[in-house]
């Protein structure tokens, strides 16, 4: 099927204004289930692609345009630089014209590692972490505190008015978790692996001789149950049944040295030696130090917990990082505070500044507030600085990846968006607009697929896949304006952009049978930003979880009633923490 816009030209004569091209040329694409497509694409424009699932939008939008300007950007590069650098496969296409290079944004953003907060990923911490270290009143060797002062900035010496101390603050580098700032203690993770005792005796009906110590089976010389039993342990009855001495001893007992007769169970060869007791934590604790490779974590592993760091409070950062203070609030306090208040902390810092410091801080409060200025509007405020960008929504990372890519200033690049909509409650959707606005305001282009008409109406141009999907699909059966796609008799999706048509549901369940058929009632602690909560779910009934981003929709349902119930399939008690 072959389309061209309203006022194309012949192939020979693309469309042009000013010596400028105005679309993208794409002839004879076959990528996917894509059928010889033959298509022009506006630049300059937001562009949405529609279409049923499975009808050939991504194919067209991430297989053809993005495929295709990524790789032909990389072409440009030297050869060096390419060995290097992971290149797709050439798309598909008999010809296409006029395509810049293209980035996408894609629907599942991959899951970053857990050294990456929120604050990591949007960079906000690197502007925060240079607040720390120009504007704060920091603390001499000897712990006495100094006012705020550009020497800071000026890269001189301090001089503690109270000791006579030379020394040099620590740099926005040194206030980092991921370099010399990082908490000795977890290696700035926040976490450490600490023994669950709950594990070590998983069977308390059999004794230690029958192996109830499960670590002294596994990790350690089965001759630890003798070493106890000289300690005072019996090791012939059930485990239940030891004192709390007794226990105290196996879980926590003193490294003794004992000589005793040892035989070997397979050569029987027998002989004295002397033995060090491991009591069941510390043979744990000593199995994990000499860890070097997955086989050996794997036997450790079933006997830890992952625990907050004591030693940083869960902050990443040492105890030099959390010293410098500004307003009596440390690096750490300051991540742990949402976007929202962070941000109208930011603004008052300037005013309790020295005068000649003022200059300097409102110039790097303003680049707090360029960078976090989208991020409040597509409606991330809720988010702290520290919050692990693991834990973050699909909708939630896919948002900070639309804010940076607003942030760069780019210019000329075609941007590929993957349903952006996706995770996106209704009153965000204006943030979304707002960014799409800036990016084609910056002289870039926008591929928009999504089924949202919210989103699809703010198109300056549509392209609509179809008719079905698979086989049935590959085709544009619609292109033009919103108002040209709506009034298209061909189109399926025009009748929801005009509002002539509505979704079709099935006949909802009385109110008064809604638990006729049973409940699932599940009641949780506190996790992320679901706070302690109950709630009843009706069996056998179509059960929406909905609230603005952020609210505990994911956290609620993925994190807590899904691991709910396989505990309970499995037979077991489930608290989620």
């Amino acid at each position: 099927m072959t389309t061209h816009l309203p006022d194309s030209q012949p192939e020979s004569q693309p469309n042009w204004k000013h010596g400028t091209p105005t679309a993208i040329q794409v002839r004879g694409a076959r990528v996917h289930n894509l059928k010889n497509v033959d298509v022009d694409i506006p630049l300059h424009k937001i562009v949405g692609i529609a279409g049923v699932s499975g009808s050939g939008k991504s194919s067209l939008a991430l297989g053809v345009l993005y495929a295709e300007g990524s790789r032909r950007y990389l072409e440009a590069l030297s050869t060096y630089t390419r060995r290097r650098m992971t290149q797709a496969e050439k798309a598909q296409v008999d010809d296409l014209r006029y395509v810049p290079a293209a980035l996408a944004l894609h629907q599942r953003p991959g899951v970053p590692g857990m050294r990456s907060t929120f604050g990591t990923s949007t960079e906000l911490l690197n502007v925060v972490r240079l607040m720390f270290s120009r504007l704060s009143s920091h603390v001499c060797p000897n712990g006495h505190r100094l006012e705020p002062t550009m020497n800071v900035a000026a890269g001189l010496e301090l001089v503690c008015p109270e000791c006579g101390e030379h020394f040099y603050p620590p740099s926005a580098e040194e206030l980092s978790f991921n370099s010399t700032g990082a908490c000795p203690a977890c290696d700035g993770t926040g976490i450490v692996r600490v023994v669950d005792e709950s594990t070590l005796v998983p069977d308390d009906s059999l004794s230690i001789e029958e192996g109830a110590v499960l670590p002294w089976q596994t990790l350690m010389w089965s001759l630890m149950k003798d070493i106890a039993r000289d300690m005072g342990v019996r090791t012939d009855v059930p485990f239940r049944d030891l004192t709390e001495q007794e226990k105290e001893i196996v879980f926590h007992g003193p490294a003794k040295k004992v000589h005793m007769l040892y035989q070997n169970s397979k050569t029987g060869a027998a002989g004295e030696m002397d033995f060090t007791y491991f009591n069941a934590v510390y043979t744990v604790e000593n199995a994990l130090a000499k860890v070097t490779d997955e086989k050996g974590m794997k036997r450790v592993e079933k006997f830890l917990r992952q625990d907050v760091c004591h030693a940083c409070g869960g902050s990443r950062l040492s105890e030099r990082a959390r010293a410098p203070r500004i307003e009596g609030i440390t690096l750490a306090d300051a991540c742990r505070m949402t976007l929202t208040d962070l941000s109208k902390w930011v603004d008052s810092i300037p005013a309790t500044l020295p005068k000649e410091m003022v200059s300097m801080a409102e110039s790097i409060c303003d680049s707090f507030r360029g960078m976090a200025v989208r991020l409040l509007e597509l409606g991330l405020g809720y988010l702290t600085l520290d919050r692990e960008a693991s834990t973050l929504s699909t909708g939630e990372r896919q948002r900070v990846q639309l804010a940076r890519s607003v942030r760069n200033r780019t210019t000329g690049v075609l941007y590929v968006l993957d349903e952006p909509s996706i995770g996106l409650h209704p009153s965000n959707i204006e943030g979304l607009r707002g960014v799409m606005r800036d990016l084609i305001a910056d002289g870039n282009s926008i591929v928009l697929v999504d089924h949202d008409t919210q989103i699809l109406k703010d198109a300056d141009w549509m392209i609509e896949m179809g008719p079905e999907a698979g086989e049935k699909g590959g085709n544009v059966i619609s292109q033009g304006t919103i108002t040209d796609v709506a009034a298209d008799p061909n189109s399926r999706i025009g009748g929801f952009l005009s509002g002539a048509r509505s979704m079709l549901v099935r006949e909802k369940a009385e109110s008064e049978s809604m638990f006729e058929l049973g409940s699932i009632e599940m009641t949780t602690d506190q996790i992320h930003t679901v706070k302690p909560l109950t709630v009843k779910i009706p069996k056998g009934r179509l059960t929406a979880v909905t609230g603005v981003s952020g609210s505990g929709k994911t956290t609620l349902i993925l994190e807590s009633l899904i691991p709910g119930l396989q505990a309970q399939v499995r037979g077991e008690h489930f608290r989620r923490m």
